[in-house]
């Protein structure tokens, strides 16, 4: 019994023993971990946040007519250049039944009271010559038909006015002759000869006749995330790319954030806007999609390092690395980090130029890239 005790204890002992060299011979068998290493690079470094929008005059100016008609001629097109006071159009009043026939009535009736002012006048001067009444009674009774006359004439132009929208002696000054009122390129006429128009009035903005703009002073237009919107600030530069308009960066700079946000598609949108400093003659056409990048830090020529490459402390948080001190040594470094944008960070103390840093995470890399 203790013999068989003994052999099993023994058999045990060289199974053991045999397990541990062959696994300290496997050990010895693979290749040692190699580390690769990295240097810091000079580069500039810009942390930006992106928002979408559209191009658009900074003032935009749409003009209306004052009486309601039809167009009868246009004079300008989209493109066009005008002044304050250029003629754009002109409308062919389309008169009112009632107000017409209520003009020639009151042509009627002045033409009554005319010509029996112009009798009582007659029989007044003709009483004065013989002098059976002072001139003062002469003097009212030419008052009173003079009066008579200008109704007349007023009834008359009244009734111009109401059927074709001037009169005699005004149409410089009629309503039926549409002007700019500012300076700029005419943007677009949404209006066709034979359209009928609406006049702008308290209960109606009107029929937009045309749009005028000066396209000189563009602004940027647009919209950013919630998550954004706390980093940005007004007065921050912008760098505006336009899809029209390939391989330009148009610089502004941004003067408004929407105070109250607004949902869309589930996310809340903050309305933003630039103001376009040009400095070319590059024609930039309203409406076009543009993309700004808010540049919220920036730091030119500055010793960069990969983010990936930078650990952090379980305890303190704090950022390190290992630099390489001999053949696969390596020893921890604490750094002082600066601006990121996401793939380079500004390393501004810690590490030199020439020091070489682990690559840490090579594996996690080749597995995602797997």
């Amino acid at each position: 019994m203790k013999k068989s005790v003994t052999i099993v204890i023994l058999v045990l002992i060289l199974v053991i023993f045999g397990g541990s060299m062959y696994y300290l011979y496997q050990k010895n068998a693979e290749d040692p971990v190699v580390y690769k290493t990295e240097q810091l690079s000079k580069q500039s470094i810009v942390k930006k946040a992106v928002a979408t929008g559209s191009i658009l005059p900074l003032e935009e100016v749409l003009i209306k007519p004052n009486i309601s008609g039809v167009i009868d001629e246009i004079y300008v097109e989209g493109g066009d250049y005008v002044k304050s006071g250029d003629l754009l159009a002109k409308i062919k009043v389309v008169p009112n039944l009632t107000a017409l026939n209520d003009a020639r009535n009151a042509i009627n009736e002045a033409k009554i009271n005319l010509e029996d002012q112009k009798r009582n006048y007659d029989r007044q001067l003709a009483i004065f010559n013989k002098g059976v009444i002072p001139q003062a009674d002469l003097e009212r009774a030419q008052v009173t038909y003079d009066q008579a006359k200008q109704s007349y004439r007023a009834a008359n132009e009244r009734y111009d006015i109401v059927k074709t929208g001037t009169t005699r002696g005004l149409s410089s000054a009629a309503n039926t002759l549409i002007r700019a009122t500012v300076s700029g390129m005419v943007l677009e006429v949404p209006v066709e000869v034979g359209n009928q128009v609406i006049e702008s009035n308290n209960f109606n903005e009107g029929t937009t006749i045309a749009a005028i703009a000066d396209v000189e002073k563009m602004i940027f237009e647009g919209k950013v995330d919630e998550s954004e919107v706390g980093k940005i600030k007004e007065d921050l530069p912008l760098e505006i790319t336009v899809g029209a308009i390939e391989n330009r960066i148009f610089d502004a700079v941004l003067d408004y954030i929407a105070p109250k946000g607004k949902e869309e598609n589930g996310a809340i949108q903050f309305e933003i806007k630039g103001t376009l400093t040009k400095e070319d003659t590059t024609f930039i056409r309203a409406g076009l999609s543009a993309n700004a990048s808010i540049i919220l830090a920036r730091a030119d020529s500055v010793l960069a390092l990969k983010e990936a490459l930078v650990q952090f402390d379980d305890n303190t948080k704090e950022p390190f690395v290992e630099i390489e001190t001999s053949d696969q040594q390596f020893e921890r470094r604490d750094i002082e980090l600066g601006v990121s944008d996401g793939i380079f960070v500004e390393v501004k103390s810690g590490l030199g130029a020439d020091d070489k840093i682990k690559v840490w995470n090579s594996v996690e890399e080749e597995e995602n890239a797997n």
